[in-house]
């Protein structure tokens, strides 16, 4: 038999930061919100590399103390490394031009989603967690939802929805508008280990970012302690199809393209395995709208790219921000979001638009060429900078530097002009 319960003013399917971040900022408003979260936290989720800009949405939340106090590592840059060990380069928060935020933190998912959910219940926000939701309908008073949990299956009411269930893709799953990237059919091969050797000093924090011919590997400190007392995230991501053909398990694959790599296997060579081998796959989608009657997407459930510049957790949070504020002015005016909801769409997709093309870029050499070599005329390696820290809203200043680097990538794969790289073993340079 399923029970209605009380009607509310917003559901938010999803507890994790776009979720949770949505209904901290709808609570604070005064609004009745309630999260339906599926799983009981803590729970263990990939994506602990965050972004320096996330650190002013945590000022604005009011959550930065709580995440000071938990004793996560800092990120104040990121290196990238060819998988052969020929070349690599540094960028340094600090050194943007264009960059507000210069440092970010590294964390342990499991403990940090638990604290922006926990936040979320503090500032009023109801919280269920353990309850699946299996439906949703609109109609012209407000959104259904059909969800089930141990306690059997209830309908609750509210006049709009939020969707952040993240890859899961709740609504865009139902309303079957989920499109994948057909470019991108990406897995993940990842851990947890302990004693990865790190850099001293300020670079420890670092995420490191080691590219192979058609694959890459991530390292992402989530402890940083001495005598091999650190806890690193280290994850191999690839091609579907190589995966499947090598017909090999996950942790063979792992370990051998580790060995292949002399910056991994130099990294990892005291390490121990301290979780299993785990593998997530579906990486690059969009859904075709970000909205509906009633119901705007957040995060991954709007869509989700490829995690090489680890903006996953940002893009949840600054379109959780843009949601809420959107949420808002529609509770005041009655509306179902057809008034408001499609300036939130172009919002996102236009941050989006930004990583996608770095993204789809990165898996060419051109790119790695041009990228590798940063150069500081017209302050195009600023500007470059200013995007991997998560400025999105840089105005014409960025917008113009950033079309002059893609141009550049274009002109390199033309008529190159930046010396070549080769990801072979031996690191040869190509004929």
């Amino acid at each position: 038999m399923t029970q209605a319960v009380a009607q509310h003013d917003v559901i938010v399917i999803g507890g994790g930061p776009g979720g949770s971040c949505a209904a901290t900022f709808l609570a604070k408003a005064g609004k009745k919100v309630l999260v339906l979260e599926k799983e009981h936290f803590p729970r263990f989720h990939i994506g602990e590399s965050l972004l320096p800009y996330n650190h002013a949405l945590f000022e604005e939340l009011g959550l930065l103390p709580a995440l000071e106090n938990a004793g996560f590592p800092m990120k104040k840059g990121a290196q990238f490394h060819l998988g052969n060990g020929s070349k690599g380069v540094g960028f340094a928060f600090k050194n943007g031009r264009f960059t507000r935020h210069t440092a970010a933190f590294q964390v342990e998912r499991s403990k940090f989603d638990q604290i922006l959910l926990t936040h979320a219940r503090t500032c009023g926000a109801e919280v269920s967690e353990g309850v699946s939701v299996e439906r949703i309908e609109s109609d012209a008073e407000g959104v259904s939802v059909l969800a089930a949990s141990s306690e059997g299956k209830r309908t609750y009411r509210a006049r709009l929805l939020i969707d952040a269930s993240g890859r899961g893709n709740v609504t865009g799953t139902q309303e079957a508008i989920r499109e994948p990237n057909l470019k991108l059919r990406k897995l993940a091969i990842f851990g947890h280990f302990e004693g990865v050797s790190l850099d001293a000093g300020e670079s420890a924090g670092d995420t490191v970012i080691v590219r192979l011919n058609t694959k890459w590997f991530w390292l992402i400190p989530l402890r940083i302690g001495a005598g091999g007392n650190s806890k690193v995230s280290v994850g191999l991501v690839m091609d579907r199809d190589e995966f499947s053909q090598s017909g090999r398990s996950a942790e063979e694959v792992f370990e051998q393209l580790v060995a292949s790599s002399p910056p991994v296997a130099a990294r990892l060579r005291q390490a121990r395995k301290v979780s299993p081998i785990q593998v997530t796959s579906d990486f690059s989608y969009r859904n075709r709208s970000f909205w509906s009657s009633r119901v705007i997407r957040v995060g991954d459930a709007a869509g989700f790219i490829d995690p090489i510049f680890s903006s996953g957790v940002y893009i949840a949070m600054y379109s959780a921000k843009l949601a809420a504020s959107a949420v808002i002015e529609e509770l005041k005016f009655g509306g179902n979001g057809s008034s408001r909801f499609p300036a939130y769409e172009r919002r996102l997709q236009s941050a989006m638009a930004i990583y996608m093309e770095m993204v789809e870029n990165f898996y060419t050499t051109p790119f790695m060429e041009v990228f590798l070599e940063p150069r500081a005329k017209w302050n195009l390696d600023a500007a470059v900078n200013a995007v991997l820290a998560g400025e999105l809203e840089g105005g014409w200043k960025l917008r113009w530097r950033m079309r002059v680097f893609f141009w550049l990538v274009r002109l390199q794969s033309k008529r190159p002009f930046m010396p070549r790289v080769s990801f072979d073993s031996m690191g040869a340079k190509p004929s």
